[in-house]
């Protein structure tokens, strides 16, 4: 979760987000990928080009957000931009009016091509966010096409309606050479970077980094 989180904004990203500033969330961000990629995980870097900043939750309905691009490259874009060498992003069903007043990122070629691919210079694999969420219009079949003819190498789909899995399955046309190479890609970063795994060892030292945490916490100062 790269999220940058508002002051004023939807509690839908609140306490999932690392901090507020940009270069501690890619460094907490980075720590988080590839500890996952040691323990032989694909770290999935989202939502892609940033949540943050939305006034409501894509969940129900669809977030607009009106900063300028130079202001969203400083903030929302930049821990996105530092991990881009990272293997999976999820997009964000979000409408950025200062790049395309129009479509959330999750159907914007302006935003995929442009923006993700381009600017932040994104080669992983690039999976929609749910496609059944509220902020999205049209049949499933149609926000399938959608997001796929924007340039998603994938289209997610997770509510679990078996009628539904079927209507999105349909429409989805097969991967592309682009994306089995981005898939593959990744793979390859994962079997490579696993690393073996102590996990009695682990669990000491979990065990003992709390017992330092509990320990630091009662010789504080109490204040009445």
């Amino acid at each position: 979760m790269l999220d940058l989180p508002a002051p004023g904004a939807d509690p839908v990203i609140g306490d999932r987000a690392y901090d507020s500033d940009p270069a501690r969330v890619a460094r907490l961000g980075r720590a988080a990928c590839e500890g996952l990629l040691q323990g032989g995980v694909l770290p999935i870097i989202k939502h892609i080009p940033g949540h943050g900043r939305s006034q409501v939750d894509s969940h129900r309905d669809l977030p607009r957000v009106g900063a300028n691009r130079e202001e969203l490259a400083k903030t929302d874009f930049a821990p996105f931009c530092a991990l881009a060498a990272m293997p999976w992003a999820m997009t964000a069903h979000i409408v950025y009016t200062a790049i395309d007043p129009d479509m959330p990122a999750t159907f914007s070629p302006l935003i995929i091509d442009g923006v993700i691919r381009r600017d932040m210079g994104f080669d992983g694999v690039l999976i929609s966010d749910d496609i059944s969420m509220g902020a999205l219009q049209g049949s499933l079949a149609e926000r399938t096409r959608r997001a796929l003819a924007a340039g998603c190498d994938l289209a997610l789909h997770c509510n679990g309606v078996l009628a539904e899995m079927e209507e999105v399955a349909d429409a989805a046309s097969p991967l592309t050479a682009a994306a089995q190479a981005r898939l593959a890609r990744a793979e390859a970063l994962r079997r490579n970077s696993a690393q073996p795994f102590d996990r009695a060892a682990t669990e000491a030292r979990f065990t003992k980094l709390l017992e330092q945490t509990v320990a630091a916490g009662n010789r504080a100062p109490h204040r009445a």
